[in-house]
């Protein structure tokens, strides 16, 4: 099933028959410098654990450029301890989270993720009613935020060794996208 469709662009819910897909990807060492991590290649045993036995209530999906599938986008409610921890503690409207990335390297820089998020945007606020969109992407990715603050992302709170990636702890940007009917 199909939750977005534009253009050139769609994206659609994963199915188990996406696992040789996520392995192809997330091998991928340009892929996972920006996810994962290079020391972390999924095989297809890691790609049935992280995605298809997941307990949280997670909206998977996989984007299509020109129908082709060329990556991974997911969106969820985020979590008691997450409103915490990212400065939303009082907030009682509804914060979705969003990972994703174009898994086909050959597709980077040619305004497709920038395309994908304005749509992911646009779906969450319409479909899903989020008031607040939210991210965490590491500090050091500054093509990643470059496109996040395009779209209208902005730098909310800084955390420092948040996320293991590449043997250490990486600090990361806790990022807001505040809905239109908030502003």
């Amino acid at each position: 099933m199909k939750l977005i469709k534009q253009k050139e662009l769609s994206v659609r819910l994963i199915t188990e028959e996406d696992a040789t897909l996520l392995v192809k990807w997330l091998s991928d060492s340009k892929v996972l410098e920006y996810y994962g991590g290079r020391d972390r290649p999924h095989d297809l045993e890691m790609v049935k654990k992280h995605y298809f036995e997941r307990t949280q209530e997670i909206t998977q999906c996989i984007i299509q450029y020109n129908e082709e599938d060329i990556g991974y986008i997911q969106f969820y409610l985020i979590t008691k301890e997450e409103k915490q921890e990212y400065g939303y503690e009082g907030f009682a409207g509804k914060i979705f989270g969003m990972d994703q990335f174009i898994g086909e390297v050959n597709l980077w820089n040619k305004g497709i993720g920038t395309e994908l998020i304005k749509s992911m945007i646009n779906h969450l606020e319409t479909q899903e009613r989020a008031d607040k969109i939210v991210m965490d992407p590491q500090a050091w990715n500054k093509r990643a935020l470059r496109v996040y603050e395009k779209c209208g992302f902005v730098k909310k709170k800084y955390l420092t060794k948040h996320e293991w990636h590449e043997g250490e702890y990486k600090d990361c940007w806790v990022i807001e996208y505040v809905g239109h009917k908030n502003h």
